[in-house]
């Protein structure tokens, strides 16, 4: 834990945390969660997009899907980690420390987000809500389609390949949707 949110707790730590609570807390994972990432790994399959890589290494942020074709990084953010405006809560207890906790994942967000816009990505970031039901999912599945489209026709004109609409893409999309 960081010590800017370790000087959140009384004490530096968690007290009267009962043992259930702690041992929920532990038990969540940073990666392979089922109602996110697993979710938009399955989604990005049965949409027949391809071209893809889960938790590449060396990139900034750790995204959870790049396409290195295009330069495409996704990122599925936990609405509680993240603080959700639609569905993010702060727990009642401690809460000075959760307030400080969201605040420091939201600048380190935005942080990694710029840095990779600089290096030329184009960065998307999936709210874990948008993955609930299929609609939600399916919107998110074309806002990725689309960057990776946009991001094929921008490294296309920069080698001087012609735009024409029938231009073979470089990202493979199966059309049997």
């Amino acid at each position: 834990m960081e010590r800017s949110l370790r000087e959140k707790l009384p004490g530096g730590k968690f007290l009267n945390v009962s043992a259930v609570r702690s041992k929920t807390m532990a038990s969540i994972k940073g990666k392979h969660g089922k109602s996110t990432e697993r979710k938009l790994r399955m989604a990005l399959m049965r949409a027949g997009i391809r071209g893809w890589k889960l938790h590449p290494q060396g990139i900034q942020g750790n995204p959870d899907v790049h396409f290195p074709k295009t330069k495409v990084v996704v990122f599925v953010d936990g609405c509680f980690w993240h603080g959700c405006p639609r569905c993010g809560h702060v727990p009642h207890t401690n809460s000075t420390f959760w307030h400080a906790k969201f605040s420091r994942n939201h600048e380190r967000d935005l942080m990694n987000t710029r840095a990779l816009k600089k290096l030329g990505m184009k960065v998307i970031r999936i709210w874990e809500h948008s993955l609930k039901n299929h609609s939600s999912t399916a919107a998110a599945i074309d806002r990725i389609r689309l960057a990776l489209e946009a991001n094929r026709r921008i490294d296309q004109k920069k080698k001087g390949f012609p735009l024409s609409p029938g231009s073979g893409s470089r990202v493979q999309i199966d059309s049997r949707r």
